[in-house]
Formats: C-alpha cells, structure tokens, sequence
C-alpha cells in the first residue's frame, strides 16, 4: 500500500491509502523513486529538451468526497483555465472540452464565477458548467472571488475540494501547489513562509504551481505582476517546472526563465491561460521569452503528467482552429 498526502496550510490534514481505489483525489500513479526522472536537483540536471508546434487561423500567433475512481496505471491529466464562466453560457463550451478530455484533474485560475464570485454568481454561472467536474477540481481563487468578502462564495461553494487559501497535494509523480494571490504574497508572509516549507518538504519531485495573476504577462489589460516575485524566487530554488496563471483573458506560452525574466533552460516555463469563458482581452508588446500568444480563442490547457516529463496542448473550443503543443522535462 502507498501512501499520498494533502498539505494544506498549518500542515498535513490527510493522507490517502492507495490500494484500488482512491477517493475523491482522481488517480494516483507511484512516485519514481529516483525523482524529476532520476534527476532529484534539477538545477544541476541537463539542460531541458521541448519541442513546440502551434498553428492559427486567426489572432496572433506568435477533502474528501464519497466518489471513488479506480486507480489506473495511465499519467495523470490535468486541464487548467481561469477568468471562467460571467454568464449561464459563455463557459459552456470549455466545459464541454472537459468532458472530452476527462482528465484526472480539473484546475481553475481563478476568477471562476463572475461578478462577485458570490454564492448565486456560482450557483447560477460555474455550477451548471464547470460544476458538473467540481468532485475532481483543485481550484485556485481569483480577484473577483474576493469581490466577496474573504472570498466565503468560493470556499463555501468548493467546501472540502478547496481545504485552506492554499495547499498542495501529489498527483502521480508530481507535486502541485495552488497558490492564493488575493492575500498576502510578500516576502516573509506567512503563505510565502509556507511555500517555502512545502517545497523543501517535497525535494525532486516535479512541481506545478498555480494562481490567479501571472509573474510575466504580455497582456495589455493587466500584464506582469512583481508582486509575485518571492514566488518565482522560492519556485525558482526548489526546482519547480511549471506555473499556471490567469487574468489575462489570452493563452500566452513562455520559454523557461529565471526570476529576473532572463531565458534559462533549467527555468520554469509558465501559462496564462485566461481562456475559460469570460471575454477576451488584447495583448501589448510581447515581452522576453514569449513563445506564443493568442487572444481569439477559448480554451483549456491540457498537459499530461508523466514522472521526469509533461505533455502540454491547448484545446480549443468547438469551431477553433489554434493550438499549441510541445513537451517539456524536469
């Protein structure tokens, strides 16, 4: 029997036995044992190998629950988008993506219920789309969720799915971390503290982080944050991968880079993937190391775990025609 865990903040709060089922928490492949792929610190590891392709024809290109899965032997699959559902219809459709994919798990970036993030905004708007997956959602709050006073609409809709403002968990080989940029994030506070721990407590796992308001951004409605610099800094020095962000309602693909924004093979290689309903927004310059953008599709993010590894594509709606798809190590 194996054996995963959830932190949350102020600790461990539950561990999942792994037998042939698990519950709640999608499926579970082992850890590799030798960790990131036999490679368990990955700044001194070989420099990262991608391969990329994405094509348009239009804009530019440049917790616990009762339900149980059976365990599979597959890579898990995550699908990831934010600034979601502001009408009844307007998420319908990246819903319906979800229910091809099918994935193992279902993260939101934040912004998931418009206007306020209220109890009705998601009654009336996320439930009846994005909803329809809530048992397999890890999500991540927004600024609009908090339009709501502590953000109660959010966690009193996702209950025991959303267990602190922030927290982590395991999925097959890999380590993901939702992150909470509507409270403090400053160096020293107590959610950049606990990174920290949470990190070094996971060493040579591959590790996902995700929240609402990117680092790095072309966008011209919100664009880059240095607020989430200690973030980048502490993800950066553990050997974190990936970084999954929202608020700019666009897909943008960076290379991977360092804190400073300079391009770094053994970097982490973030998303802004704002492509979850809500109206679209227009991108400005394109800063350094953006690989590819798009503001004229909805969509979602798919990207398959595997242990030292990760597939990523962006799956567009239904009558779209851009993607994006590479592969990444860590």
């Amino acid at each position: 029997m194996s054996l995963r865990r959830l932190t949350v903040r102020g600790g461990l709060v539950a561990l999942f036995a792994v037998a042939g089922l698990i519950a709640g928490f999608g499926v579970f492949a082992p850890a590799s044992s030798g960790g990131k792929g036999g490679c368990p610190k990955k700044r001194s590891c070989p420099t990262t190998s991608t391969s990329t392709t994405s094509s348009t024809s239009t804009g530019p290109t440049t917790t616990t629950t009762t339900t149980t899965t059976t365990v599979s032997s597959a890579d898990p699959v995550i699908a990831a988008a934010g600034d979601i559902c502001d009408s009844p219809t307007n998420c319908a459709p990246t819903a319906a993506l979800i229910g091809q994919i099918n994935p193992t798990r279902v993260l939101t970036l934040g912004d998931n219920a418009y206007p306020d993030g209220s109890a009705s905004n998601y009654a009336s708007y996320y439930d009846p789309n994005w909803g329809k997956y809530k048992l397999k959602t890890s999500p991540a709050p927004g600024n609009h969720e908090y339009h709501t006073s502590g953000g109660s609409g959010y966690f009193n809709y996702f209950g025991s799915q959303a267990p602190a403002p922030y927290y982590s968990f395991d999925l097959g080989a890999w380590h993901l971390i939702s992150l909470n940029g509507e409270i403090s994030v400053s160096a020293g506070s107590a959610q950049e503290m606990w990174l920290k721990n949470d990190l070094a407590a996971h060493p040579g796992q591959c590790t996902l982080a995700y929240w609402h308001e990117p680092r790095w951004s072309s966008g011209s409605e919100h664009g880059s944050s240095t607020s989430f610099d200690p973030f980048w800094r502490d993800l950066y020095a553990a050997g974190a991968d990936v970084v999954l962000n929202g608020h700019d309602h666009d897909y943008e693909r960076f290379a991977p880079q360092n804190p400073s924004g300079v391009a770094d093979p053994k970097g982490i290689r973030e998303f802004v993937v704002g492509t979850g309903g809500a109206g679209l927004y227009t991108f400005g310059t394109a800063i350094a190391n953006s690989e590819v953008r798009n503001n004229a599709t909805f969509g979602v993010l798919k990207l398959t775990l595997h242990p030292g590894s990760y597939n990523w594509q962006f799956v567009p709606v239904a009558g779209a025609t851009f993607t994006d798809s590479g592969s990444g190590t860590c």
